[in-house]
């Protein structure tokens, strides 16, 4: 008995969903760096008080558009700010515009979407039509012309970023729902008596929420050029408060004369944009795998 319960005890654990992906998830250099910049802005915009070397809105006249130097890595802007400590703040803004106008997507399209996908019918013939209207006008001019009805801020940016970008997940959430309504195990508990706020709640949505993870952290990416490009336009933060956009538009003046107020938000902007695709690619692969 004891040699049977020993070899038992040797037997190798059986890894879990979660861990065989994020087992794959490891193995993917892209996805490891996207993840390590990722980690490194979220602190960055953490730690922002302690990181920034000067006063992100404090201005120096004697300092005006000056060039990289020790005192100023990033040189200064048109009215002597540090452009290293503006760029540090600005992560914030960016971030911030990420990640709450995917949350407001995520909490209006996923259970649109789940309606639409498991009662079918009428109001999925409805829901559809309305997510086609919007999906007929680009996320980028539509999250434009929200902007503006709302008013210039980072909130009504982030509220018109998330409103735009809902259609996508409604559609995502509809098409995943579709697919699992009709397995077995989903139809074993409708056979059972367990009510269909219980089956689409218990039974199929967490089935579909890795898709959802995937396309969210590909949003972000999105979300975050979107608030750039409000920003640039006068429609997201306001200024004299640090934001890319907002320093890009700036900068577009000054692009002879002092080029690196240009070069580090539009750098910024690059990494983390490419990050969170890295990212997002990477997981898609560890989700599904099919993908080699």
């Amino acid at each position: 008995m004891a040699a049977v319960l020993t070899a038992t005890d040797a037997l190798p654990r059986e890894l879990t969903p979660a861990q065989r992906a994020l087992r794959r998830l490891a193995r993917r250099r892209g996805a490891m760096v996207g993840l390590g910049c990722v980690v490194f802005f979220v602190l960055l915009a953490l730690f922002a008080p302690w990181v920034a070397p000067h006063d992100p809105l404090a201005t120096s006249w004697s300092a005006v558009r000056q060039a990289p130097s020790a005192h100023y890595l990033f040189g200064t802007d048109e009215i002597g700010r540090d452009v290293l400590s503006r760029v540090i703040w600005g992560t914030r803004a960016s971030l911030l515009a990420g990640l709450v106008s995917v949350c407001i997507s995520l909490a209006l399209g996923v259970p649109v979407g789940l309606a639409a996908g498991y009662l079918g019918g009428w109001v999925d013939a409805l829901i559809s039509r309305i997510t086609d209207a919007m999906l007929a006008c680009p996320f980028l001019i539509l999250a434009i012309a929200l902007a503006a009805f709302l008013g210039p801020s980072l909130t009504n940016a982030m509220i018109a970023i998330g409103i735009s970008a809902t259609p996508i997940f409604v559609r995502l959430t509809r098409a995943q729902v579709l697919a699992v309504k009709v397995e077995d195990y989903v139809e074993a508990a409708r056979a059972v008596g367990n009510s269909h706020l219980r089956i689409a709640l218990r039974h199929i949505l967490p089935n579909v929420v890795a898709p959802l993870i995937v396309q969210a952290t590909l949003a972000i990416a999105a979300a975050v050029i979107a608030e750039a490009s409000l920003s640039f336009l006068g429609l997201g933060q306001q200024p004299p408060a640090p934001s890319w956009g907002s320093m890009l538009n700036t900068a577009k003046n000054y692009i002879d004369n002092a080029p690196w107020m240009s070069v580090w938000p539009g750098l910024s902007i690059f990494l983390l944009v490419l990050s969170f695709n890295l990212l997002g690619d990477g997981l898609r692969d560890a989700f599904d795998p099919r993908h080699k």
